[in-house]
């Protein structure tokens, strides 16, 4: 059963944001379970349009910009395997490594020691991946 979007149009600019800053090899498996899956496509259905397509198509901040906020936001919530994505992602939209470790650092300040430790200990495997893939 293919995924039913509500806004197709959104649906469309999202996925397109989606793979761009996760890439696709992230991306792709997660939609082909989901078509496979009616409750799993609706989870991918609301990702990909309402945060992809609502957010990340939004022009007043760039994803440089939104990356860094990603992976504060991220720290807060302790949602680390989401932080290792965002990470990749982070690199794909411009970060350097430095940035990322500010952000994290700040993000640590805000949130809590441990926190920041998980966060930086999932960011340094995000990291190492994406040297060994070239990325950095």
């Amino acid at each position: 059963m293919p995924i039913q979007p509500w806004n197709k149009e959104l649906y469309e600019a999202g996925l397109a944001v989606r793979k761009k800053v996760l890439g696709a090899q992230y991306v792709d498996p997660n939609i082909a379970k989901a078509e496979k899956d009616p409750f799993t496509a609706k989870i991918q259905t609301m990702v990909t349009e309402y945060c992809w397509g609502g957010a990340w198509t939004n022009e007043t901040l760039d994803h440089k910009t939104r990356s860094l906020m990603n992976l504060c936001i991220l720290t807060a919530l302790g949602k680390m395997q989401e932080l290792k994505a965002h990470t990749r992602g982070a690199i794909t939209n411009g970060c350097t490594v430095d940035e990322i470790s500010e952000a994290l650092a700040h993000a640590t300040v805000y949130c809590g020691i441990p926190a920041g430790v998980d966060a930086f200990r999932s960011a340094r495997e995000a990291l190492d991946q994406c040297e060994k893939d070239g990325m950095i």
